[in-house]
C-alpha cells in the first residue's frame, strides 16, 4: 500500500517540473496534457447477467467526464484476453455499443471517433499502469496509427473496479486501420488485392474449430530461426475474419505472404525490383522494429503482431498491440534485460511454442535496410524518442493519475503494490519505485540501443 506522504512529495516535484516546462513553452496545452482533478467515470450495469468470455451479454453503460455525459445506453460486454484472462483477477473487457434491439451502433465516446467496438483494458501485472498507453503514444507521435487511449475509473454493478484504460479495438475503419473494405464477392482483379488484416497470435475467441486450422489461418513454409521442435509461424485471418473470408481471398493473401517470404529468403533478397522490397512497406517494418526494441517487448514479433495490406498496396506492419510485458516487466527469456535484442528471442527460448519469424534477422542482412533503420533511429532519438521526451510523457501521465488519486484507489482494490505478480522482474515497495524502475530501465535501454543500432 502506498503511504500518503510519498505520492504527495512526488506529485509536488512533478507539478513544479510541469510549471517549468510551461514557462519555457509558448504553445497552448492540449486537452490531453491539462491536469484534471478526476478521471472519466464508466458505470456498467449488467442487469443480473454474468459476464463471460463469449458471447457478449447485454448491459447498460454510462460514461461521464467533466460533469458531462459522453454515453448513456446499451452495450454488449464480455471478458477479453488470453493469458491475462485466466491468470489475473482484474479482467479486461470487450465492449460493443448497442441500440435498444441489441444491434451494433457507432458511438463517439470520450471524444474518440465514432465506432462500435471498444476495450476496457485493466492493467494488473504492470504496476505503473502506464506501459501500453506509453508505447501507443510513442507510436502515434512517430506518425503511425495506434489505439487511442484514456485513463478511466470503472464501476460494474456499483462495485468500484479501479483504474482502467478506455481504448479502441484494432479493426478496419477509416479512423483506425484505414484500408479498403473487402466484400465476400470481391474475388478477382484489383478488388482481390485488399484490404486484409493478419495477425500472429494465440487462438482465442471464435476460431471456427480448435486451435489453428485451415479455416482460420495459414502456415508459413519458412521455419523460424533456432526452432527446436518443428515450431511454425501461423497467420490468423483478422479481416476479413475466418467466417467471412472467401477461398479466393485466402489464396491471394496467403500467396502474397508466401511470395514475400520466398523473395526475402532468396539469394537476391536485396534486389530492389525482385527482392523483399517489392512486397513490403519498409518504413512500417522499421518503425515496428524500433517500437518493439525500445521496449524489449517479450511478445514482440511473435504474439499480438498485426499487419495489414490495402488494395493495390504493399504489406505493412502494425498497428502495435499489447505491450504490458515490455519495458523490463517480464522475468523470463531476457524480458527484464535492457541489453538484448527482442528479435533474437528464439536464441534465448527456442523451446517456446510461439517463435519469431525469420524476417527480422534476414532484413538486417541488407545494408540498405540497416542504413534506413539507422537514419530513422537517429532522427527519432533527437526528438520523439529522446530520453527527455519519453520521461516527460511518463511524468504527465503519473501526474494525471496522482492528481485524480487513481493509483491509491486502484491498489486499495487490487493490492498489487509490493506483491509479486507473474511475470514481474521487479517488485517495488511503492508506486513511485515501480515508475522509477521503468524510467531507469528506459534510460539504460536507450543508451544500449544507440550503440547496438550503430553497430548493425
Amino acid at each position: 500500500m502506498i503511504t500518503p506522504l510519498l505520492p504527495r512529495v512526488y506529485l509536488l516535484a512533478l507539478l513544479l517540473s510541469s510549471l517549468l516546462l510551461w514557462a519555457c513553452d509558448n504553445n497552448e496545452d492540449t486537452e490531453e496534457d491539462r491536469i484534471t482533478t478526476s478521471l472519466p467515470h464508466i458505470e456498467v450495469t449488467t442487469m443480473g447477467e454474468d459476464i463471460v468470455d463469449e458471447p457478449k451479454v447485454p448491459a447498460e453503460m454510462v460514461v461521464t467526464a467533466d460533469d458531462m455525459t459522453s454515453y448513456d445506453g446499451r452495450i454488449g460486454i464480455e471478458f477479453r484476453g488470453a493469458t491475462s484472462q485466466t491468470v489475473f483477477p482484474k479482467k479486461s473487457y470487450g465492449i460493443e455499443t448497442w441500440d435498444d434491439d441489441n444491434v451494433d451502433i457507432d458511438a463517439s465516446i470520450l471524444s474518440m471517433p465514432a465506432e462500435e467496438d471498444w476495450i476496457l483494458y485493466g492493467p494488473y501485472s504492470d504496476k505503473t499502469l502506464l506501459r501500453n498507453r506509453l508505447i501507443y503514444t510513442l507510436a502515434t507521435n512517430m506518425g503511425n496509427y495506434a489505439s487511442r487511449t484514456l485513463f478511466v475509473d470503472l464501476s460494474i454493478d456499483d462495485e468500484d473496479q479501479g483504474l482502467y484504460v478506455w481504448m479502441e479495438k484494432l479493426k478496419r475503419d477509416k479512423e483506425r486501420i484505414d484500408i479498403s473494405k473487402l466484400n465476400p464477392d470481391e474475388n478477382s482483379g484489383e478488388d482481390l488485392t485488399g484490404g486484409y488484416i493478419l495477425k500472429i497470435d494465440k487462438t482465442v475467441g471464435s476460431n471456427l474449430g480448435d486451435g489453428y486450422n485451415e479455416q482460420n489461418s495459414f502456415t508459413s513454409v519458412q521455419p523460424p530461426p533456432n526452432a527446436s521442435d518443428d515450431q511454425a509461424i501461423r497467420f490468423l485471418y483478422e479481416y476479413p475474419d475466418a467466417e467471412d473470408i472467401s477461398t479466393a481471398q485466402k489464396d491471394y493473401i496467403s500467396g502474397y505472404v508466401a511470395d514475400f517470404e520466398a523473395a526475402l529468403a532468396s539469394d537476391d533478397f536485396d534486389d530492389i525490383s525482385t527482392g523483399y522490397q517489392a512486397y513490403i512497406d519498409v518504413p512500417s517494418f522499421i518503425d515496428f522494429f524500433i517500437l518493439n526494441e525500445v521496449s524489449n517487448n517479450i511478445d514482440g514479433y511473435r504474439l499480438s503482431t498485426f499487419m495489414h495490406k490495402d488494395k493495390n498496396d504493399k504489406l505493412k506492419m502494425g498497428p502495435i498491440w499489447d505491450f504490458n510485458l515490455s519495458f523490463g516487466n517480464a522475468n523470463y527469456c531476457g524480458g527484464e534485460a535492457n541489453d538484448v535484442w527482442a528479435y533474437q528471442f528464439n536464441e534465448r527460448c527456442n523451446g517456446d511454442f510461439w517463435l519469431v519469424p525469420f524476417w527480422w534477422e534476414r532484413l538486417l542482412e541488407d545494408e540498405a535496410y540497416v542504413a534506413e533503420l539507422q537514419d530513422r533511429w537517429r532522427s527519432l532519438r533527437s526528438g520523439i524518442l529522446s530520453e527527455a521526451a519519453i520521461l516527460q510523457q511518463i511524468d504527465l501521465d503519473v501526474e494525471r493519475l496522482l492528481t485524480a488519486d487513481a493509483i491509491q484507489r486502484n491498489d486499495e482494490i487490487w493490492s498489487v503494490i509490493g506483491e509479486g505478480v507473474w511475470p514481474n522482474a521487479f517488485v517495488g515497495e511503492s508506486y513511485v519505485a515501480e515508475v522509477d524502475y521503468m524510467k531507469d530501465w528506459i534510460r539504460e535501454r536507450l543508451i544500449w540501443l544507440d550503440g547496438a543500432i550503430e553497430r548493425l
